[in-house]
């Protein structure tokens, strides 16, 4: 609310101007100035021609002659947007704003979820994820029971990402006022029976009013024994990339709510609108693979094999090349892609949301990694390319050898970017 770190504390209806806050009111839009015109300093305020030298002052409104400026957003430098440095660019940013970590702190800003060292024997794990209706959903293709049960999957494969086990979530939720109070027994009764299923349990949130939409934000913490957490940092050249299931399979689902009257069979249609809408997380998968010590590096598939390949890639310092006929696309992929005139291999690639595996071994662990997930879980897990040098990139190599390099756009889900 306020410019240069200063304070205000609300007291009933009264204000509260400690000698040390700020002049400058952003929300309020309200500079207050001296007797030279100028913006107060020292704990030296004119209110009502009351001066207030190094004391605390109380009053019940602000004054009516006080002097409006522009507030401080709009005369920030506008030649840069969120917009131009992308999702990525302004995570960096805040990373780089933010003082340094303590050295508890084992993963902070710029993962999925952070590692902290606060537990006897493991690491807790934190994570949160906001859905907001207009962005990540509409009401209009899905029911509150799915919405429910997706909000708490996608924090749970983050979880599973780093093979820990999901413990204790809170959930803040803004609703306009209009809001059915049936629409929430459902949102919550689909979150319970995931979180249940997940071996968590929902402790506590908010609730908020909103102005014209849903929004739900989903904070889970977890665990992982410390000898177990896998990073998406750790790839090193010359590991296989391998991925768990098939890809594309939400992109595909999208694709029918958006245009439902696609020709696809029944089957089909329902399995992609089920990995769309109510995605599962390789939580077990992700356990097990923690478990075998042999993965080098792991995260889960929402933004798109290339986006987060991009993020393990650069997380790791190393390049990537994927070996386009070995990406694992379902049949029901492909049919509702030639429905839609689509390439499902650039569902496969790009289209994010699937929430499978996407992690690193060596070449020579590849089949005994294979054996021992199915044994476990039932999963397959496919090879999809080889770490190569950091340099290098990520390079797409077709059936016949030849080197392609990402187009068209194809990097990923970016929330204020293209893909």
């Amino acid at each position: 609310m306020f410019h240069k770190g200063w304070s205000s504390f609300r007291l009933s209806h009264e204000y509260f101007l400690h000698e040390n806050s700020s002049i400058y009111f952003q929300q309020l839009d309200l500079t207050l100035k001296s007797d030279h015109d100028e913006p107060c300093s020292k704990g030296v305020l004119l209110i009502k021609g009351m001066r207030a030298v190094g004391r605390p002052v109380f009053f019940s409104s602000f004054p009516e002659r006080a002097k409006r400026k522009t507030p401080m957003v709009s005369r920030m430098p506008d030649s840069m947007k969120v917009k131009d440095i992308g999702e990525f660019g302004l995570i960096g940013r805040i990373a780089s704003a933010l003082p340094p970590l303590p050295s508890h702190v084992v993963v902070g800003v710029g993962d999925d979820v952070a590692v902290l060292d606060g537990l006897n024997g493991d690491y807790l794990l934190a994570t949160v994820d906001a859905q907001v209706e207009g962005v990540h959903f509409r009401l209009e293709t899905t029911t509150p029971y799915d919405l429910g049960k997706k909000v708490v999957a996608i924090n749970v494969s983050d979880v599973a990402a780093m093979g820990g086990a999901p413990l204790w979530a809170l959930v803040s939720l803004i609703l306009p006022a209009g809001t059915q109070v049936e629409f929430v027994d459902e949102l919550y009764r689909g979150m319970g029976e995931e979180i249940q299923r997940s071996g968590g349990s929902i402790v506590g949130g908010n609730v908020s009013k909103g102005h014209s939409s849903v929004a739900i934000d989903f904070c889970l913490l977890g665990s992982v024994p410390k000898d177990r957490v896998l990073l998406r940092r750790g790839a090193e050249k010359g590991d296989m990339i391998m991925v768990t299931g098939t890809l594309g399979d939400s992109r595909a689902g999208l694709e029918l709510l958006i245009q439902d009257h696609l020709d696809v069979s029944r089957e089909n249609r329902a399995r992609v609108l089920e990995r769309h809408l109510t995605p599962r997380p390789r939580l077990r998968e992700g356990q097990k693979l923690a478990q075998l010590k042999k993965v080098t590096a792991m995260l889960d598939v929402s933004d798109g094999l290339l986006g987060d390949l991009q993020h393990l890639c650069d997380a790791s310092g190393v390049g990537a090349e994927i070996h386009l006929e070995k990406v694992p696309v379902s049949a029901a992929c492909e049919e509702v892609a030639r429905a839609a005139g689509a390439d499902p291999l650039m569902w496969a690639l790009t289209g994010g949301e699937d929430y499978e595996l996407l992690f690193t071994v060596p070449a020579h662990c590849v089949e005994e990694v294979q054996r021992a997930l199915f044994a476990s879980t039932g999963t397959l897990c496919h090879p999809v390319g080889v770490v190569g040098a950091g340099e290098d990139g990520i390079q797409l190599k077709d059936k016949n050898g030849k080197i392609l390099s990402p187009s068209h756009g194809a990097k990923g889900w970016d929330h204020f970017g293209s893909f």
